[in-house]
């Protein structure tokens, strides 16, 4: 869509369906009147959303790379995450927990969880979805099962995955956090709840905490915004004002002119490759700051 007009209402559309869980069959409506036709309503729609079936960063093969994924259990109830570390390099690295999205543990995030491995840390993305059978293949289904989700329990098993990656044999005690949208909102949460359990999180574009919450943080913050995500940015200026009012250790960067999931390449309407790269290099720096012993892998 070439008209930046009617690309942002349609984004806007989208973002009420995904968030505030309405129904497709109003959002296919609403989007056949924006764009004139059904056809060009589905293409649309296709467009915005995450395709899963979006060629990966990073080949799950790559040899650099040892992937595996864990089952067992995490605060008394089933758990799940995909795991990534460098193949070689330094023994002693810091691990990085990866949050999802709210459509699970997609193809998406352990792609970004193999770039997360890639710059130089042990990668974890949890399935939160793990305690009501692990994310499904259809994103409305696991949009679902997000909203029905106990949060008590996501809280709980964010921290029981600290616990045990700052405990394991050969890392560094040192555990970071970063997330995408609702884990974007968990990398706040589990900043608040959390105490010293981690040493670094980084939230993109994550709907934020109460501003009193703020003096309960001892995590150190990067926080990422999109600068045409009017939703967010309620929540999120006046989360990091109070952050920045407790004293507490915080970066805040807000991208000018893109939408929110900016970060997300597998959504051609909404990927910005040149505020991606900027927030991903600041985020790969700030966790190498935070989580390193002195020597990258």
């Amino acid at each position: 869509m070439t008209d930046p007009s009617l690309r942002d209402r349609a984004v806007g559309l989208y973002d009420a369906f995904t968030h505030e869980h309405r129904d497709r069959r109003t959002l296919l409506r609403q989007m056949t009147a924006l764009a004139g036709s059904a056809a060009a309503a589905e293409a649309l729609i296709l467009g915005i959303a995450a395709s899963p079936a979006s060629a990966a960063q990073i080949d799950p093969a790559d040899p650099r790379l040892r992937v595996d994924r864990w089952a067992g259990t995490v605060a008394g109830k089933p758990a799940a995450a995909y795991t990534v570390s460098p193949a070689k390099g330094a023994k002693r690295r810091g691990t990085v927990i990866v949050m999802h999205e709210n459509r699970g543990l997609t193809p998406h995030i352990q792609d970004v969880a193999r770039r997360i491995a890639l710059a130089g840390f042990d990668a974890a993305a949890p399935d939160f979805l793990a305690p009501q059978g692990g994310t499904p293949a259809n994103e409305d289904a696991a949009r679902d099962l997000i909203g029905k989700a106990d949060y008590d329990l996501v809280i709980a098993q964010g921290l029981g995955f600290a616990e045990r990656y700052r405990t394991r044999r050969g890392g560094t005690g040192k555990v970071g956090m970063v997330g995408f949208c609702w884990g974007g909102a968990l990398v706040d949460r589990l900043a608040v709840a959390g105490g010293p359990a981690f040493a670094a999180g980084v939230a993109y574009y994550g709907p934020a905490p109460a501003a009193s919450e703020a003096a309960k943080v001892q995590t150190p913050l990067l926080l990422h915004y999109a600068g045409k995500d009017a939703r967010v940015a309620a929540t999120g200026e006046p989360w990091v004002a109070a952050l920045k009012a407790a004293g507490k250790p915080v970066e805040a960067f807000t991208y000018p002119g893109v939408d929110h999931a900016f970060n997300n390449d597998t959504s051609a309407e909404r990927y910005d490759k040149a505020a991606a790269d900027l927030a991903w290099g600041r985020t790969v720096a700030f966790l190498h700051q935070h989580l390193d012993t002195g020597v990258h892998a």
